[in-house]
């Protein structure tokens, strides 16, 4: 038992423990909230000057860009007016040293032009002298020549006369010398016909007796070559029989051994017939349930770990199947689900029946038992083309309905617990595909609707970009307005300083005699040229 003071009356209660810790839990929660709404309140506090903080530093900073803006406007404006100065200033010595250039190139173009036309005249009147000197210089000369040419006439004749005589002397020593000569050359010449066709006669039995040894060689070893391939045709030939005797032999042993397996096919249709003879209808359903059970046994353990194959004994609904066969993968998937139904007959059964009469009901209890194939199992109809070519596909009629013989039960399974495996993994992949194209939408959304927002921003800060741009423009122009009023009123000072400069009293007292009279005896008193010199 636990003591408890009352803190008005002084009154004491006693409480046990279980009273005692309510008590202690009502008041650690009760100063828990307190504490609770104390923290709050103090987080608040420190939100609110955190964002006081913030938003006068946000200030801050606006009013530091606004004035490092403002100062880099008013150098871009002095930095501009130097600029208009400095190319004002250019373009006037551009004007001056333009207009400089001209004159000096007029100037220029005359002086040469009229050198130029004093040396044309000087040249005609020099050409025409020198013309009437040549005249005059080739008279002469023809008198001259035709002078000497009659004097030189009767020299020319003999001189001719003598070349002539010793021309013809000197032609018979030449032919004489040139017939000497070409007995000479025709003898050398003769040699050395005979030495080079001896060499010649030399060199063509060496070349026979070299063809004649090389026709040997080539001979001798196309004889060999051909020898060889002989051989080889030989043993290639050994070989081709060898391998079609082995071929005749496998031949043979693959026909002994089918054979054989016809004969054990026949031995086994004719016990089976004999079987079927002896069984009741109900036992040859059970025989081939029995044997269709066995062949599956035999490959669970390592074909089929995963795995259900067993009788479906509910007949709640009001009709049931053969077997019912589930398989999943290692994460407890489904991969396939195959109701399946055992038909057969005795060989001298009065009713024939066919495997049609079966699909109705195998699609109802495949339905019923939420399977996703329906698969047949039948002896009946042993004659059918159809029936007995394999796996009959019968969707034609019934969704995903198959028709088999009993040795097509394991081999049809396999077929359809791998083809749900490979539509699993395409399910799987399409699933994945499917996410990735929501992805890839979404991502598309949040980026079309970002580059919405980032260009109504871009929009209105380059509208509020151009709009200060023409503001500046504006005062740009009011300040050089500005400036070419101080300009002028700049110069007017000027003038009127020039004019306040250029101001004497001879100018004053111009036209008014009575001033320069008044100055003219200012000017003559002798105390006040004192008084102006003191005072100076």
């Amino acid at each position: 038992m636990n003591e408890i003071k009352c803190p008005h009356c002084g009154k004491v209660f006693q409480v046990d423990e279980s009273g005692f810790a309510d008590i202690v839990k009502q008041v650690r929660d009760s100063e828990f909230q307190r504490e609770l709404a104390e923290r709050e309140k103090l987080m608040q506090a420190d939100k609110e000057q955190a964002l006081a903080l913030a938003q006068s530093q946000a200030q801050g900073k606006l009013q530091e860009s606004l004035a490092k803006k403002d100062a880099s406007m008013q150098q871009g404006l002095a930095q501009r007016d130097a600029v208009i100065a400095e190319l004002k200033a250019q373009i006037d010595a551009l004007a001056n040293e333009k207009e400089l250039y001209a004159q000096n190139a007029v100037a220029k173009i005359e002086r040469e032009r009229d050198t130029l036309k004093a040396q044309a005249d000087q040249m005609r009147a020099s050409l025409e002298a020198q013309l009437a000197q040549q005249k005059d210089a080739a008279a002469l000369a023809q008198a001259q020549l035709a002078s000497t040419l009659k004097g030189d006439a009767a020299a020319k004749d003999q001189r001719i006369a003598e070349l002539e005589t010793q021309l013809n002397s000197q032609k018979a020593a030449f032919i004489a010398e040139k017939e000497l000569a070409v007995a000479q050359a025709k003898t050398e010449i003769e040699k050395e016909r005979d030495a080079l066709k001896a060499q010649i006669e030399r060199e063509r039995d060496t070349f026979n007796a070299q063809l004649n040894h090389e026709r040997d060689t080539f001979k001798t070893k196309i004889e060999h070559e051909r020898e060889a391939s002989k051989a080889q045709i030989a043993l290639k030939e050994a070989e081709k029989n060898q391998r079609e005797n082995e071929l005749k032999a496998q031949m043979a042993e693959k026909i002994r051994a089918k054979d054989e397996m016809i004969a054990y096919k026949e031995q086994e249709i004719e016990r089976y017939r004999d079987m079927k003879a002896r069984l009741s209808t109900k036992m040859l359903g059970e025989t081939l349930e029995q044997h269709c059970e066995i062949e599956f046994n035999r490959l669970r353990a390592t074909a089929f770990q995963h795995a259900y194959f067993e009788k479906d004994n509910d007949a709640s609904s009001g009709s049931k199947g053969d077997y019912i066969f589930r398989e999943t993968d290692n994460e407890g998937n489904e991969l396939v689900s195959i109701m399946f139904e055992m038909k057969n007959e005795q060989d001298d059964s009065t009713h024939r029946h066919k495997n049609e009469d079966f699909f109705k009901k195998l699609d109802a209890d495949r339905r019923k038992k939420n399977c996703e194939y329906a698969v047949l199992v039948s002896l009946l109809e042993p004659d059918s083309e159809l029936y007995n070519t394999g796996i009959v596909d019968v969707s034609y009629r019934y969704e995903k309905m198959y028709v088999i013989r009993p040795q097509f039960f394991i081999p049809l399974i396999s077929i359809l617990r791998n083809t749900s495996q490979s539509a699993l993994e395409y399910k799987a992949e399409l699933a994945l595909v499917k996410k990735q194209n929501i992805d890839i939408t979404n991502f598309e959304n949040e980026m079309e609707d970002f580059k919405q927002k980032f260009g109504r921003n871009y929009r209105l800060a380059s509208e509020k970009f151009k709009k200060a741009i023409d503001e500046i423009d504006k005062t740009i122009d009011h300040l050089l307005k500005t400036k070419e009023a101080l300009l002028g009123s700049e110069n007017n000072l000027r003038l009127a300083n020039d004019k306040a400069e250029a101001l004497t009293i001879k100018k004053l007292t111009r036209n008014n005699p009575t001033m320069k009279a008044k100055f003219e005896e200012l000017h003559s008193d002798p105390a006040l040229k004192a008084a102006e010199d003191s005072e100076e």
